[in-house]
C-alpha cells in the first residue's frame, strides 16, 4: 500500500487501484488498520503504528481506489460490519443480471466460439433457485473448455461439485437430472 500511495502521489493525474479479492474472508480491522479512518477521511493525515518516529504522517490520496470482491455464497459476508459498509459502495454482480449476464456471450463472440455454451450457462442458472448460488461465467471462459471434452470436464469437476455443496443433505434433488450437462443440452434442444 505504501508503494502504491507513493506512486499515486507522484502521478496525481492517474488512477491507482488496489483489488482485495474476497475481502470478507479476512479480519478487516487487521487488514485495514489505520486505513479504516482514511477510507472515509481522505483529507486527513495519521501516524502509522509501524512507522518510524520521524516518518511523515500518512495520507490516502484521492486517486487511490480500493475494490473488495465478495462471494455471496460465502455466508461470512454478514460479518462485514457497518463501519466497513459505510466506507464502500456495494455493487452486486449476479450472473443472471447485467453487466455480468452478457460477459460470456461477448467473450465467446470475440473468440469465435459457438454461443451454445452461453445458452447452457443461462439454462443452468435458470435451474438454480437461489441467485446467490448461480454459477458465474468465468468457468466457461478458458480455451480448454472449448476443446474436445473440455466442457464436460468442467461440468463434472467444477459445476456439479459446487451444486452438490448447495444441496448438501438434500437427497430429494437429482443433480444430474436437474443440472447435468446432458439434461440441460436436451432441454435446450427440445425446449423443455
Amino acid at each position: 500500500m505504501r508503494r502504491l500511495t507513493d506512486r499515486a502521489r507522484t502521478h496525481p493525474d492517474q488512477l491507482f487501484v488496489l483489488v482485495v479479492d474476497e475481502i470478507n474472508r479476512g479480519n478487516l480491522a487487521k487488514i485495514f488498520g489505520e486505513l479504516y479512518f482514511l477510507l472515509e477521511y481522505r483529507d486527513e493525515a495519521i501516524d502509522l503504528m509501524y512507522s518510524s518516529d520521524n516518518a511523515e504522517p500518512f495520507t490516502l490520496p484521492r486517486n487511490v481506489v480500493i475494490i473488495g470482491t465478495m462471494n455471496t455464497v460465502d455466508r461470512s459476508i454478514a460479518l462485514v460490519d457497518t463501519a466497513m459498509r459505510r466506507r464502500f459502495g456495494f455493487i452486486p454482480l449476479h450472473p443472471a443480471q447485467e453487466p455480468t449476464k452478457s460477459v460470456l456471450r461477448r467473450w465467446l463472440t470475440a473468440r469465435k466460439y459457438p454461443q451454445r455454451v452461453a445458452d447452457l450457462h443461462l439454462a443452468l442458472n435458470a435451474a438454480i433457485d437461489d441467485p446467490d448460488f448461480q454459477i458465474g461465467p468465468s468457468y466457461f471462459m478458458r480455451p480448454a473448455v472449448h476443446s474436445d471434452g473440455g466442457l464436460a470436464q468442467v461440468w463434472d469437476s467444477a459445476i456439479i461439485p459446487l451444486l452438490e455443496e448447495f444441496h448438501f443433505g438434500d437427497r430429494t434433488v437429482d443433480l444430474e437430472a436437474r443440472y447435468g450437462l446432458a439434461a440441460l443440452e436436451k432441454s435446450l434442444t427440445t425446449g423443455e
